[in-house]
């Protein structure tokens, strides 16, 4: 008996003899199943269809929606983006949240045509499904050649697209589909050491240079504190009152 199967082959396991039914059983179930499932095996030798993201991909009613805001010093409105993304095999050990589609809003106009080409590319590239997690490299490479942009926390951001493929990779790393760049324990410690040390000679500096005496005056030759100014047309000094007239 000959079985088509229409789709690629990514695994494979030696057939033993005791198997012969079952392995049969799932090839039947593999050649019928849609481009956008695929049948997998769990640890218990049972076989479950998975629904895997796929352009045929049908899009429900509703979506989980997460949406950004980018405000740039660059641009009186702000941006706001929304990504909406699609929950496969809900309710399963093989549940997953993917990205579904992508929307961007802002008053300025003046961007208007590339913001609606960019949303456009980047959902197809959602749908299609795969590893799109190459979108956020892209979008970060991308420079302004008038210049970037200082953040509030400041962070330089190249461009307005590059701030966007940050929103997209905080947005992966939520729901799980990329990792979140960690420091080793040993790049940890030395980090956290280095910190701290500087914190303890801010915290040094600013004990001495906070003053309680007027800005601009001057160090006494006395208590060795600048807190010498002029009153009633002689130096005092408002520390330890010593005074030029006696």
């Amino acid at each position: 008996m000959t079985i088509k199967i229409e789709r690629k082959i990514v695994k494979y396991q030696v057939q033993k003899p005791e198997e012969k039914p079952a392995v049969a059983e799932a090839a039947k179930t593999l050649a019928a199943a849609s481009p956008a499932e695929e049948i997998v095996r769990d640890k218990h030798g049972r076989t479950a269809k998975v629904i895997r993201m796929h352009e045929k991909l049908e899009r429900p009613e509703v979506l989980i929606g997460s949406t950004y805001k980018i405000k740039t010093p660059i641009s009186d409105h702000a941006m706001y983006v929304t990504i909406n993304d699609i929950v496969l095999n809900e309710d399963t050990e093989y549940e997953q949240r993917r990205p579904f589609e992508i929307f961007i809003n802002s008053k300025n106009l003046d961007h208007f045509q590339w913001i609606v080409a960019l949303t456009r590319i980047i959902s197809a590239v959602f749908r299609k499904g795969g590893d799109v997690t190459f979108l956020v490299d892209e979008l970060k490479a991308v420079f302004d050649p008038r210049g970037g942009y200082w953040q509030p926390g400041g962070k330089f951001m190249p461009s307005i697209i590059a701030e966007l493929g940050h929103v997209i990779e905080k947005h992966l790393q939520t729901i799980g589909l990329m990792r979140k760049p960690q420091l080793d324990e040993h790049q940890q410690k030395l980090v956290d050491e280095k910190r701290a040390e500087f914190e303890a000679r801010a915290k040094q500096a600013d004990a001495f240079a906070k003053s309680h005496f007027p800005e601009g005056a001057q160090l006494c030759g006395k208590c060795n504190t600048a807190a010498l100014v002029m009153m009633d047309g002689c130096m005092t000094c408002l520390n330890c009152g010593d005074s030029k007239c006696g």
